[in-house]
């Protein structure tokens, strides 16, 4: 109970290096690439779940679109298998860190804007103000429209690193409660780890849900520019 709450966000360190960089480069190891002519049933799911994820995702996409499922499948599976890996115990999870989200979720967002601006300027242009405003609100409308437009990759990273650090935190909190209720009241302990294993439960979904709706809002931006 002693330890830190935010020790287990602290980027983790060996000889003075830090170790972000294997951390990030493992979970492609989990995805290998088969060489058989028929593939054993992991690489079967994942093939499936990537086939099933990419047909609902880019369904809605013309071609220019279509040409970034590669990108986007990479994605979703990256963000799924690093926060999947940080739910293992004393695991570091790189998308708590608000810095690395910005990383994935600016050049993306700013490929989709330029994308939009190179096809289809007018509609872009388009998009800062709506049709039929009144003459006054034309320069507040504007400037609203100019900031909703940056504000789109901040909220990205905001939204994965809030809710995976509060997955995080919860985690922590419940398990450090269990076990100092243990030798009080092993009723109330029990309880408590019941609620623990119900939230890892929940996280494991959440971990899913945010790399999905990550890639998806990705998505949603690249369609709004193709």
């Amino acid at each position: 109970m002693n330890e830190n709450l935010f020790t287990s966000f602290i980027t983790p360190m060996m000889l003075g290096l830090p170790l972000v960089t294997l951390i990030i480069l493992f979970p492609s190891l989990l995805f290998p690439s088969s060489n058989r002519l028929i593939n054993n049933r992991l690489i079967s799911l994942q093939q499936w779940a990537l086939q099933l994820m990419s047909k609902q995702m880019m369904s809605i996409h013309n071609t220019k679109g279509q040409t970034w499922t590669l990108m986007l499948m990479s994605l979703i599976l990256f963000i799924g298998s690093t926060n999947l890996l940080g739910l293992l115990p004393h695991s570091f999870t790189p998308t708590t860190q608000l810095s690395m989200n910005l990383g994935m979720a600016i050049p993306l967002w700013a490929g989709a804007v330029i994308t939009g601006f190179r096809n289809k300027t007018k509609a872009s242009l388009a998009h800062f103000l709506p049709q039929g405003t009144p003459t006054p609100l034309i320069p507040m409308l504007v400037i609203i429209e100019t900031i909703s437009l940056f504000i789109q990759p901040m909220a990205l990273a905001v939204r994965l690193t809030a809710n995976i650090t509060a997955g995080h935190l919860l985690i922590h909190l419940i398990g450090g409660a269990t076990l100092a209720l243990t030798s009080i009241s092993p009723t109330t302990a029990l309880i408590t780890f019941i609620i623990l294993i119900l939230l890892t439960i929940l996280e494991f979904a959440v971990a899913m849900i945010q790399a999905y709706v990550f890639t998806l809002l990705v998505s949603l931006y690249l369609h709004d520019n193709t």
